[in-house]
């Protein structure tokens, strides 16, 4: 029984729940954008496949698959949330306007994270970094539209 568990898991990419037909449609459907996407955007995506997937299901896929560290998630300013793949421990500097995203020097962040928890006597911390503005080519398009 032990045997089916780790395997089951292993299968899910370590996440400690069974791969199914809907799950791996969703994963399916974020391997193919590098950008982030919303929940309807995936169910979209997964509707023009061969798999039928409700669109709770994927809400709930999705749930499951950022609390297990296998996609990232980012907040909107309006308070929706978008998701792509996980690639390891990283952080982004994000463009509200395109959705573009560039990683950050993960060192530093990692080393503010490290310090500010020292100092504040915490332990087992965990962080999450959001870096969102608008990239230079946004910007450039914003200027090059005024008159």
């Amino acid at each position: 029984m032990q045997e089916t568990r780790t395997e089951d898991a292993r299968q899910a990419g370590g996440t400690g729940f069974r791969r199914t037909r809907q799950r791996a449609a969703v994963l399916a459907a974020l391997q193919t954008s590098a950008d982030f996407v919303s929940v309807q955007e995936l169910h979209r995506v997964i509707s023009t496949g061969d798999t039928t997937v409700g669109l709770t299901t994927v809400y709930r896929t999705v749930r499951e698959l950022a609390q297990a560290g296998r996609i990232d998630t980012i907040r909107e300013k309006d308070g929706s949330r978008l998701y792509r793949l996980a690639v390891g421990h990283r952080h982004y500097l994000i463009c509200h306007r395109c959705l573009r995203s560039w990683p950050v020097d993960s060192e530093v962040v990692e080393i503010w994270a490290e310090a500010a928890a020292e100092a504040a006597g915490f332990t087992s911390v965990e962080h999450t970094v959001e870096l969102t503005g608008v990239c230079a080519r946004c910007t450039a398009e914003s200027m090059a539209e005024r008159p």
